[in-house]
């Protein structure tokens, strides 16, 4: 019986009682959570708690120490597929290709994988189905350039289209923004959002900025850790100790839940 994703009862990621462990080092402990079709999660947490692992799980390029990850009721298989695109804060783009040639990549190889190259009428709806996800992106008349002549933003903005271009049903962004300007940052939220609600994707993103955080997500949450040993620092891991819906993210009880986060740990920046 194939399942309905559509359906809220179906989470399209559970983890239950999820732990990663390298060797002695307790990264992620007893992590629970259900996340359904069409959710913003926005993840903070201070340097070293393990939002990225937590990413690289859901991506498929780490396995659970213990418990389990499912995708749609299913073991994350374990390595990535088209259903799950990354962005890296790192432009992870083809310096040797044009824009429009690193965003049909992709489905080139989906067609031809050992090849690496389409002809004809498949090439052309390829090359069509890129410079739709381009112009959507903002990059159209940049089409013909390379990487290197690109700005910070517009490279980011390639590497979106990028993921998008595999058709997921989950985007994970790793600190997408991180090393953009202040006012590019603001236009790159918009385009996340605007990306997020027209191809219905369900989204996870990490970031050190607490406000990032809540003005885009529609749920966000704070990793943790529960325990902490001064002279065992490893021993503990971190799990979800927040998880804030954002319909309201000015709300006095959001408000609230900002104090607490930032007197427990500090500012997250």
């Amino acid at each position: 019986m194939e399942l309905n994703v559509s359906d809220k009862k179906v989470p399209i990621i559970e983890a239950k009682g999820l732990w990663k462990e390298y060797d002695s080092s307790v990264i992620l402990e007893n992590v629970n959570t259900r996340i359904y079709k069409g959710e913003f999660v926005t993840v903070i947490g201070t340097s070293g708690c393990g939002k990225s692992t937590f990413l690289k799980l859901i991506l498929g390029t780490e396995q659970p120490s213990r418990g389990s990850l499912l995708f749609e009721g299913q073991p994350i298989s374990s390595e990535p597929d088209e259903q799950r695109g990354i962005v890296f804060q790192k432009y992870s783009v083809f310096p040797h290709m044009t824009v429009l040639e690193n965003v049909m990549i992709s489905r080139v190889f989906e067609k031809s994988p050992f090849l690496g190259f389409v002809f004809g009428k498949a090439k052309e709806e390829i090359r069509e189905e890129a410079l739709e996800l381009i112009e959507k992106v903002g990059l159209s008349h940049a089409v013909s350039k390379y990487p290197s002549e690109l700005s910070g933003g517009m490279q980011q903005r390639l590497s979106i289209a990028q993921a998008l271009m595999k058709r997921p049903k989950i985007l994970l962004l790793d600190e997408p923004f991180g090393a953009l300007d202040p006012g590019i940052r603001k236009d790159m939220h918009s385009l996340i959002y605007e990306l997020w609600k027209q191809h219905n994707l369900t989204v996870f993103m990490v970031t050190h900025d607490l406000s990032e955080g809540f003005k885009l997500g529609s749920r966000l949450w704070v990793f943790d850790k529960l325990n902490v040993d001064k002279n065992l620092p490893n021993a503990y891991g971190s799990t979800i100790t927040y998880d804030i819906p954002l319909r309201d993210s000015l709300s006095s009880e959001n408000k609230q839940l900002i104090d607490n986060i930032n007197k427990r740990k500090g500012e997250i920046k």
